[in-house]
């Protein structure tokens, strides 16, 4: 089998294929926090802005921030002209803050978020569920053993939550099916997540590409199409 290249374009390829994966997570969130009408919400990470057009369409008035400018771009085509989209967050206050792709390097964002925020607003922080109900684990350890480094993609979400100085307010999880139309495009999408940007950096772009495809070989389909079940887990702290 020919090997799929490193997609040319990570950011639309997010947009485009990986980023709907999440959807079942988004609408579990904004569900449980009742968000509506006059909410006010930050994405924190909010890639190119599917979540909070989502929470848009509730009647949320939406900001988002995230570091990749290129997603900035693409969520800011398809975000209303005055939702603000920006490279680091700011404004406020804010009901609702989201991190919906939460990482340990998010602590300092989240201290000085807090620190101005209002009493008893919400704070969500999600991240892959237990590796046994995560059918993607074995694609994602192809990426820390091509990086040769111990996995990380887990945050410890509670313990984000004690460093933040927030106050737990309750968990859940929610599935998260990854299905896509192809091998190619299951490649494509996951190469978007930058889970496996480490890994391309360190060896060659095919070769991680080659390898990811091995990874996904159990679960594709007869037609074609590629399926892995994936729950993700949230949670919800107060700011106190």
């Amino acid at each position: 089998m020919t090997p799929t290249l490193v997609p040319h374009h990570p950011a639309r390829d997010w947009a485009e294929i990986q980023e709907r994966m999440l959807v079942p997570l988004y609408e579990a969130v904004y569900e449980r926090l009742d968000v509506g009408a006059g909410t006010r919400v930050l994405g924190l990470g909010c890639g190119s802005g599917l979540a909070l057009l989502m929470a848009a369409a509730r009647g949320a008035r939406v900001a988002g921030a995230d570091r990749d400018h290129a997603r900035v771009e693409l969520a800011r085509e398809r975000l209303p002209e005055d939702v603000t989209v920006t490279e680091e967050p700011g404004g406020g206050p804010y009901d609702v803050i989201t991190a919906f792709h939460a990482t340990d390097g998010l602590l300092p964002e989240l201290r000085a978020l807090t620190r101005s925020a209002q009493p008893g607003a919400a704070v969500v922080l999600a991240g892959w569920g237990p590796p046994e109900r995560c059918a993607t684990e074995p694609v994602l350890r192809v990426a820390a053993r091509l990086a040769d480094r111990r996995s990380t993609v887990r945050t410890d979400l509670d313990g984000l939550v004690a460093a933040a100085g927030l106050r737990p307010a309750g968990s859940g999880r929610v599935a998260c099916p990854f299905g896509y139309a192809s091998e190619g495009s299951a490649v494509r999408g996951l190469l978007s997540t930058g889970a496996f940007d480490q890994a391309v950096r360190a060896t060659d772009p095919s070769q991680v590409a080659k390898e990811i495809e091995e990874a996904l070989a159990p679960h594709v389909r007869a037609d074609g199409t590629v399926w892995m079940p994936n729950v993700f887990r949230y949670v919800i702290a107060r700011v106190a």
